[in-house]
């Protein structure tokens, strides 16, 4: 799988930034991808060595809007620890924006 399509897009959500203080960073990801891919994907993509990998199946959420009702799509949360020293500039810009 190639890793664009195993990295779909980064987590911004407050959680997501307490982990950036520990050199943790959240990604989505593609619902078949195991950990050995994600690893090797954001490596990959960004350039830096990952050290763990933590993934979450997110379940899909009631929602109603007037008399329909439907549900959230689910989908896979990763979250992937850097080695000491390396960084995505990615969320390093996101954050001093906020």
């Amino acid at each position: 799988m190639d890793p664009r399509q195993v990295v779909i897009a980064p987590v911004i959500s407050e959680k997501a930034y307490a982990l950036m203080g520990h050199n943790k960073f959240t990604f989505r990801v593609n619902d078949r991808a195991h950990k050995t891919q994600i690893a090797q994907a954001v490596s990959e993509i960004f350039g830096v060595k990952v050290v763990a990998v933590w993934t979450a199946n997110v379940r899909s959420k009631p929602k109603r809007r007037g008399a329909h009702i439907g549900k959230t799509r689910a989908w896979k949360k990763a979250v992937v620890e850097l080695a000491a020293g390396d960084t995505i500039e990615l969320f390093e810009g996101a954050a001093s924006e906020g």
